[in-house]
């Protein structure tokens, strides 16, 4: 979702996109934060992630978080607290309920955007409570400082004391409706371009079809059949050393692999992403700020018992966490990067022909592209990916589509996703060998990703000044 400074402190809703003040900022900021949040793009075969700005050392000003239940009762709840905040515009969400739980509703979400409004109303109070409360404390030991009488002074430390109880009784009762409310908030998907289709996956719409179908005068054998017969795929053996759904490559199956990394690693340097390897392993809490849920039943993710640690499940992550935390010049982007990595996941309900053979196995390498983009270069950059993967896949030689993926079949992170499905003889289906997502501040927001806007451009004013940039 962009979000658009015009008019300080006016607001208006127009086609899913928030005008805001003057400068362009992520759902992430409140109003009053001069920050701004980019957009970004993340795919399989490539990806762009969406990031943040902040400029002159201002921070963000985030929404505080509030749990659904009553004071009186959170002190008895055994809540855990997150290891990470979302930078989460709860003000928005309360303001724009109803759009924000249709668009849950639409993805199949579960989410409750209610529980999160009440909770966050309920939080308020609650703070105006703690800060009244503050203040009453300042004021006493204010008069702490005055030439006073002695029972005067006892009566003072006994009302200071009394008071600092209840500042601090209020206070566990915000840090825990805060984790509630975290772990809610949480819950609630990126937002959903108004081109998706809606629905689950029989709705995606064709975006281009390449090719057609190859005929054959003789009957076709799978990729295992051949892979095995030329002895270059080994699932029995990997089986063994490994477990079901591992393989080992061979011969010209190994170099066959390795010629296709290198050739694709050259393809996208030569337009201007740069190479990287990454590592294997990432933290749990990087996994989640980019949408991964390491922790949930059925999760793709592979975690190491007694450590922090998860194996990737794509090259995104660990090019997600590169810049986490940090800040770049308006004037770097967009920073295109690629990177050769494995892949582990579990691949949790795969079962039967659809998952025959190298298709939805455990392990498997992968190029990966992955953009950091400003909010008005996103969209572009979203249709450049797809374009570089058709191209690419027309190299080939394959015979494949894209598919507009509806809103049910959106990640979390997606705000709009393109799928490749290539045609498989052997199987005689299509099945996914690529995609790209535009995931907009989605990210951008978990990673504390900013930019710095450049002198002179739209986004780097406050208010008054004159419009200019790029």
């Amino acid at each position: 979702m962009v979000m658009r400074m015009s008019r300080p402190g006016s607001m208006l809703i127009r086609a899913g996109a928030a005008v805001i003040g003057r400068k362009r900022v992520g759902l992430g900021l409140s109003l009053a934060s001069p920050a701004l949040r980019a957009k970004g793009v993340k795919v399989e075969l490539s990806s762009i992630r969406p990031f943040t700005s902040r400029r002159k050392g201002v921070q963000l000003n985030v929404a505080a978080a509030a749990a659904d239940v009553a004071t009186d009762v959170t002190a008895d709840l055994a809540v855990q607290t997150p290891a990470w905040r979302a930078s989460i515009d709860f003000k928005y969400i309360r303001d724009h309920a109803k759009e924000v739980q249709a668009n849950c509703d639409a993805r199949a979400a579960v989410a409750d955007v209610n529980k999160v409004v009440e909770t966050y109303d309920k939080y308020l109070g609650l703070l105006r409570e703690t800060d009244e409360l503050r203040q009453e404390r300042n004021q006493t030991a204010a008069k702490m400082k005055q030439k006073l009488e002695p029972n005067q002074r006892a009566t003072l430390i006994e009302e200071g004391k009394a008071l600092k109880v209840k500042v601090a009784a209020l206070e566990a009762d915000l840090n825990q409706m805060e984790a509630i409310l975290q772990t809610e908030g949480q819950k609630i998907p990126n937002f959903t371009h108004p081109d998706v289709p809606t629905g689950g996956e029989e709705n995606a719409t064709l975006r281009k079809l390449v090719g057609s179908p190859r005929e054959f005068e003789f009957p076709v054998k799978d990729h295992l059949e051949l892979g095995e017969a030329l002895k270059i795929l080994d699932f029995e053996t990997a089986s063994a050393v490994s477990g079901t759904k591992f393989y080992y490559l061979a011969g010209a199956g190994a170099l066959l692999e390795i010629a296709l990394v290198a050739w694709a690693m050259a393809k996208v340097s030569s337009r201007g992403f740069l190479p990287h390897t990454t590592p294997d392993l990432v933290r749990a809490s990087v996994l989640e700020k980019c949408g991964f849920q390491p922790r949930m039943a059925n999760t793709q993710v592979y975690s190491v018992q007694d450590m922090d640690l998860c194996l990737t499940g794509t090259a995104e992550i660990p090019l997600g966490g590169l810049y986490a935390d940090k800040v770049v010049a308006e004037e770097d982007l967009p920073i295109r990067l690629a990177a050769f990595g494995h892949c582990f996941r579990t691949e949790a309900g795969a079962a039967g022909a659809a998952s025959k053979g190298l298709y939805r196995v455990h392990q498997f390498s992968k190029v990966e592209m992955f953009v950091l983009a400003t909010a008005e270069q996103s969209d572009q950059i979203h249709e450049e990916l797809i374009s570089l993967e058709e191209e690419m896949f027309q190299d080939l030689g394959l015979h494949f589509k894209t598919l507009d993926m509806p809103s049910e079949d959106l990640g979390a992170p997606a705000y709009r996703k393109f799928d490749v499905e290539c045609w498989m003889p052997g199987m005689q289906r299509y099945g996914e060998i690529s995609s790209a997502s535009n995931c907009t501040e989605f990210q951008s927001r978990r990673l504390n990703i900013r930019y710095r806007p450049s002198a002179g451009s739209e986004a780097s004013e406050d208010n008054g000044g004159k419009k200019g940039g790029k």
